[in-house]
């Protein structure tokens, strides 16, 4: 069985920047986030998970518990959001912008090889993914 804690190095995209165009993010940001290859930490201490994300243009940290709502900064708001583990290689992030109603989620698919996480939002017709390989 893959494990979910580890560090995974981003390779690849799919329909990411298409992706952010549909949900708004300007075109700066949008350039960033499709070009960044961030290396993601993700760490367990019982209930509490830590996801980091470092990158040459920033490193965002957050943690949480699971299956309980929390907040999360993006660059352009604040999120309501709840993460479920739902089997030994997949985890959710169900979130709401609590300014617009709109949903957008987060469903990370791990294998021992690494990650996929596959990015939802209620305006994306298409959603995005984003490719992550296991380094440790």
């Amino acid at each position: 069985m893959p494990s979910i804690v580890g560090k995974y190095q981003h390779y690849k995209n799919d329909n990411v920047e298409e992706y952010f165009l549909a949900i708004g993010v300007p075109y700066m940001g949008r350039k960033m986030m499709s070009v960044s290859s961030p290396l993601m930490e993700i760490t367990l201490d019982g209930d509490k998970m830590t996801i980091k994300n470092s990158s040459l243009f920033r490193t965002a940290e957050h943690s949480f518990k699971l299956n309980e709502e929390y907040e999360e900064n993006m660059p352009n708001t604040k999120i309501k959001s709840k993460t479920i583990i739902v089997n030994e290689s997949e985890m959710v992030t169900e979130s709401v912008i609590p300014q617009t109603g709109a949903k957008c989620g987060r469903h990370y698919k791990f294998s021992d090889e690494g990650c996929v996480i596959t990015l939802t939002h209620d305006k994306a017709a298409t959603p995005g993914k984003r490719y992550f390989r296991r380094v440790n």
